[in-house]
């Protein structure tokens, strides 16, 4: 597992309870505007942790926000060859979302999965 993705309301007071009072490591932070989310990168020593506030309504993590509350949104597995692995899920019938890898929070290729496919739980790829 590269990263867990978790949704919440305001990413300011998120920070307080996994940094000040769970006592994770904050690593960075971005906005994303073209993808309507803000993002705050923390360190747990195993994996990492990745808390993600929607901007905006149209934002799809303010949407899942509104839908679910705030919560577990994805979790991400790293994978040497994004393509190859897009390919043979897709064969054996793993609805994608990105039909082509994109540029991440963190400049690397990413895919996500639909979550129809996979028990419900939405599923992002990384590229080592």
């Amino acid at each position: 597992i590269e990263h867990i993705g978790i949704a919440v309301q305001e990413l300011e007071e998120a920070k307080k309870i996994y940094c000040d009072i769970l006592g994770l490591e904050l690593t960075g932070e971005k906005t994303l505007p073209e993808r309507g989310v803000k993002v705050a990168f923390l360190e747990t020593g195993n994996t990492k942790i990745e808390l993600l506030e929607g901007i905006g309504v149209e934002s799809s993590v303010s949407k899942f926000v509104e839908r679910k509350g705030p919560g577990m949104h994805h979790i991400c597995f790293e994978v040497d060859d994004i393509e190859r692995v897009m390919k043979e899920l897709e064969a054996a019938g793993v609805r994608l979302i990105d039909e082509t890898p994109r540029r991440g929070a963190e400049g690397k290729l990413v895919a996500f999965l639909h979550p129809k496919s996979l028990s419900g739980v939405l599923i992002e790829l990384t590229e080592k």
